[in-house]
This record gives structure tokens, sequence and C-alpha cells, in this order.
């Protein structure tokens, strides 16, 4: 049959439409995945058309995905993450969504709280477990949408769950059925994507779950779970790495809209983020994120990169609070203790730092040469070097004016006599055998000495 596509506007002809096959034994790629060597990039030169949708969006998983890989937040800790979240995200709720645990008496307390501040966005959803009490909790709560895991790899289906692939099929359209029954909204998580039999499981299952959902008139939202960060933004991948094979493949085989059609992935292969932005372009309108990367393993993709990422794509923040982002970090090492390793972008402490004299000369005479953008006013986060051997004159004169934040006019330079008799006195610890940066507090009462002697024209007490 030959139909005018409207997304198109040209006719094309209906796709075949692929059933489930109920293999005998687990289909493994152990081409692809041979387990004892690393995983192979296999390319068959298809190529899928780039199909961005008019609105894209980020959604968040530190509360559920995050809260895995770390000790458990507390209520309080919850709600004033979620605030910042909500600051980040603006007043377009570009963070949509942000999907809580509902288990414990404590996670149930911080949701209720959250739903209290009466936040447009990000709406909360749920992740739960398949079971019809747990769709009755939610639904008793007014949560419309909730995440229920719908594996969907045979490393999943023959190995963990030790159904068939029909058994798991039965299954899960069966949980679906009883979210309807609830009046729940379901969220499917297929898990493992990036291993599963796209054309013998996945596209069946999608399909039948879109029929289902026409038939409930209920929408089906589906997250397309990259669960070990095996996913390849390449084009010409071949599948069931190549996340823009996914993307297509679901929307065109599978009626999923993109309003529907949801990232969550992994970054065991530093792909994270570049796996995120390929499902943008080829169809999704959604990507599933975590504050600071913090999940399974390696982590999620960052909703701070993913952020950046929009407003680098669209042109625009549209409204994103960008300087939460710098909250949010300080508040996991001061409130949290969590340590977040220093070179991580935006967040990290040196992420803007240089160390290299030759570069601090270049960010006092224009920062821009070596600051990626203008981190004060993006991120609250200015520029800054660290002073050892290496940092030369100019970069102890730009410290000393970032530091005590010094007018125009009463800026340092290179020339002036504090900070070559600084100069000299690192250089006197470095030959003496230091080796590692000096610390502020160190250079504090460096300054403060020097500062006693008549030749100093700065005056802190000014």
């Amino acid at each position: 049959m030959i139909e005018l596509n409207p997304s198109s506007n040209l006719l094309e002809q209906d796709p075949y439409e692929y059933e489930l096959q109920d293999v005998a034994e687990a289909q493994l790629f152990r081409d692809i995945y041979p387990y004892d060597e690393i995983p192979k990039t296999p390319f068959n030169h298809r190529r899928v058309p780039m199909n961005m949708p008019k609105e894209i969006w980020l959604t968040d998983t530190t509360f559920r995905d995050g809260q895995q890989s770390r000790a458990p937040y507390t209520v309080k800790q919850m709600v004033d993450i979620y605030k910042l979240i909500a600051r980040l995200g603006g007043p377009k709720g570009i963070v949509r969504q942000s999907e809580f645990f509902v288990y414990t008496k404590k996670d149930r307390e911080a949701l209720e709280q959250c739903m209290s501040l009466g936040y447009k966005f990000p709406e909360i959803t749920t992740w739960i477990r398949a079971k019809k009490e747990d769709f009755e909790l939610v639904h008793d709560i007014g949560i419309k949408e909730t995440g229920i895991l719908v594996s969907c790899s045979d490393y999943h289906i023959f190995k963990k769950l030790n159904m068939t692939r029909r058994q798991a099929y039965d299954h899960y359209l069966g949980v679906v059925k009883e979210a309807f029954a609830a009046g729940i909204s379901p969220r499917c998580h297929l898990e493992d994507l990036t291993r599963a039999d796209f054309y013998g499981f996945v596209v069946p299952f999608v399909n039948a779950l879109i029929e289902l959902s026409h038939e409930a008139n209920v929408p089906v939202r589906i997250r397309m779970c990259d669960t070990m960060g095996y996913g390849l933004p390449y084009t010409g991948t071949a599948l069931p790495r190549s996340v823009p094979g996914i993307v297509y493949g679901l929307h065109h085989y599978s009626d999923v809209t993109s309003e529907m059609l949801e990232w969550h992935g992994h970054n065991d292969f530093y792909m994270g983020v570049a796996n995120a932005v390929s499902a943008w372009l080829y169809g999704a309108c959604g990507i599933n994120c975590s504050l600071l990367g913090i999940g399974e393993r390696t982590g999620n993709v960052p909703l701070e990169a993913m952020v950046m990422q929009y407003a680098s794509m669209r042109g625009t923040l549209d409204g994103m609070d960008t300087t939460a982002i710098t909250e949010i970090a300080e508040y996991f090492e001061k409130e949290l203790g969590y340590n977040i390793p220093p070179m991580t972008p935006f967040v990290g402490s040196a992420f803007n730092l240089t160390r290299a004299g030759v570069h601090a000369d270049g960010i006092m005479k224009d920062a821009e040469i070596y600051n990626i953008f203008d981190t004060e006013k993006i991120l609250n986060r200015p520029a800054e070097v660290s002073i050892s051997n290496t940092s030369g004159l100019a970069g102890i004169a730009y410290w000393l004016n970032k530091h005590y934040k010094l007018s125009p006019e009463r800026q340092v330079g290179k020339q002036d006599w504090l900070v070559q008799e600084m100069k000299k006195q690192i250089d006197e610890m470095y030959a003496d055998g230091r080796t590692t940066v000096m610390g502020e507090d160190e250079l504090v009462m460096l300054v403060k000495r020097n500062c006693a002697d008549k030749r100093c024209a700065l005056k802190l007490e000014d």
C-alpha cells in the first residue's frame, strides 16, 4: 500500500510488518560481543535520514538511576536538588521530568514534598516493578506516568528472566494492560536495547505496545536504554549498536512518534553524550540524564552536559539558568561530601583553570584566548589559574587580581614589585624540592607577608 507521509510529504510504501521471532537459543551477537575481547564496531553502510524534532527536551534520573550508585539521599537533600533542577530547566521546562523511587517511606515523603511545591516542571514520574500493587500505589499518589522495566535482549530474556521471547513478550504486554487498568501511562524501559534482536523482538514488541496504546487511548513512552553503553553514533553503523538505526527503526517501523521516544544512555565507552546528541538528531525528543552523570558503573549522560548541547544545537538556552549548575556542584561537594574529579567539564574545580604561565599570560590579555566561553557569565565561574613554578609572572598577577577582586585601576601586572617578589620566593620553594601546586591559604600568607614591606604598592586594607 502506498500512502502520502505527512512528515516527509512523499509517497511511501508501507514497510514490511515484522513479527516476533521466538528462537530456540539466545541470540547473543558473539561476533560483535565476544566478551573476551573489546566489542566490535560493525558497519553496514546503511544511512538513515536525520530527523531533528521541532521540540527537544531533557529528563532527569538523579533520584532513580543516580541514587542506585551512591548513598541514598535524605528527604531534604532530594527536595533541595529538585529545586535546583527546576531552576536549571527554566520556565519553559527544558528539563521536563524527574523520576523517583516510591518503595521506602523516605522516597515517598521526598516525592510528596516535591509535588507540594507545585512546579509545572520538572513533572514528577516514578519507576516501579511490573506489579499490580505498584501501579495502584503510584496512582494513589497522583502520578500520571511511571517507568516499567521491559528487558529486551536475549541476555536478559534467556539468562536473567529464564524465559523465551514469546513468554517475555506476553508477560510485558500483560503488565502494560495492568498499567492502563490502573489509569497510569507506562514508560517502557527497553533494557539492554543495544544487544537486542531489533527486528526479531524489539520492533514486533513495540508494535504491539503501540497497538495497545491506541486501543486504550493511553500514551506509551518508549525509553531506549543503552544499558551497557554499547551504542554508537556513527553514520552507517549496523544494528544493534547503531543509535541512528535504533531511533529511525522505532520511528519508521513501529510508528513511535518523536515525542514518545526517549534515549537513556550510559558512558562505559565514553560515548554517552555523543550518543544522546545522535538520538536527538535522528528523531528522539527526550534525553534522560542524571546530575553530574552519576549512575550505574561509569554513569549516565550528565544533565549539565546536555544543557550545553541543547544550547549549542538550538542556539539558545530557552530560559535555562546555567548558573544553577555551579550551585548544584557546590551542593554535591559541600552538603553530600561528593568528590567531583577536578577535570570534569563545567563542574570540576579545574575545568577552567590554567597552570601554564604562557596560558595565564594569554588570559590576562583576553580570557577568551584560553577559556571555552564566558564561564563567569554562563556558570558564575571566572577563569582561574593555579600557581606553581610554571605559572610565571602572568599567572601570579592574574591570581592576585582575581582573588582580591581588584578594580581595573588597582590591578597589578607582571612588572609589579609584589608579583616579582612572590615569583622569586615561589621559585625558591620549587628549587628546594617542592612538587605540588601552591594552596590558596599559602598564597594568601605570602601576600600578607610581602604586603608588610613598604615597597609593596598593594594595600590590602583599602
